[in-house]
């Protein structure tokens, strides 16, 4: 019954849904940021600021890499050598807010998830809306990962290649505070959206828009373009690179994967109808 209401639904229904999807998305995002205030030194010395000190643990695993792979101190890191500073009147006071509501972002992002799971699963098959609870889970553990991945390596990585990246030496480095926020938040956003890649590519594999062939046939430039990546991120250094690099090709093969399995499903279903 439920289906045969969502397909006699109008064009203007379906906004008006999705609008109080919106609308109850910001509301589990406000929760959660409001939530975070209370953690709110937490946040700010422990984690957003946590990258800018040598005892990371980033920076300690790297320096025991290093050593056990026979490179010495060659990358490990006694100091990183810039400051941090706020240059507006209410700088900080933004930083504050925007960063509650990033953590509320990505605290309710679960909730998120199954808000827009529901928006679409009347277009799905029956056997895909049963596997809601699947597809929330799995699509959350890769976000979370992603997030962790952002913030463990890219994020060190980026502060460490900046903070000693120098033109001249009569140049002193001395990061506004909000270009070093938004640098944590778009990394740490950025890392986890794209390890939603695999979700995205089951969609569009469903559309009929992307398939199996052409995410192999564009595999080569999809390399190209990790490493490139990886190398302006990163440090000079060969572990670096390979550490940011191999997670996102695992991510790129693992789409190439859930697009076969979805082409393959269809096609079982074409025959089977």
């Amino acid at each position: 019954m439920k289906e045969k209401e969502s397909k006699e639904m109008s064009f203007l229904d379906h906004l008006e849904e999705l609008r109080w999807i919106l609308v109850r998305c910001s509301f589990a995002i406000t929760i959660m940021a409001v939530i975070s205030y209370f953690f709110a030194d937490f946040i700010f010395d422990e984690i957003i600021f946590g990258p800018t000190k040598p005892e990371f643990f980033t920076y300690k695993f790297f320096c025991e890499a290093s050593h056990y792979l026979g490179f010495a101190e060659s990358i490990c890191i006694t100091e990183l050598n810039f400051i941090i500073q706020n240059t507006e009147m209410e700088g900080q006071v933004n930083i504050f807010v925007w960063t509650c509501i990033t953590v509320g972002f990505i605290l309710a992002f679960p909730y998120i998830l199954y808000q827009f799971w529901n928006f679409i699963s009347p277009a799905l098959y029956e056997n895909e809306r049963k596997n809601a609870k699947l597809f929330i889970f799995i699509a959350s553990i890769l976000f979370f990962i992603g997030v962790i991945f952002g913030y463990f390596v890219i994020v060190p990585m980026s502060i460490n290649f900046l903070a000693t990246f120098s033109i001249s030496s009569i140049v002193q480095n001395q990061f506004n505070i909000a270009s070093y926020v938004s640098m944590v938040k778009t990394s740490v956003i950025a890392s986890g959206l794209f390890f939603e890649l695999p979700i995205i590519i089951y969609f569009l594999s469903k559309l009929g828009l992307v398939t199996p062939t052409f995410l192999r046939n564009n595999r080569k430039y999809a390399i190209v373009i990790v490493l490139i990546v990886a190398a302006i991120i990163t440090p000079p250094d060969v572990v670096s690179q390979i550490t940011v690099a191999i997670p996102m090709l695992l991510i790129y093969e693992a789409s190439i994967f859930v697009s076969a399995a979805v082409v393959k499903n269809k096609l079982k279903n074409e025959q089977s109808s």
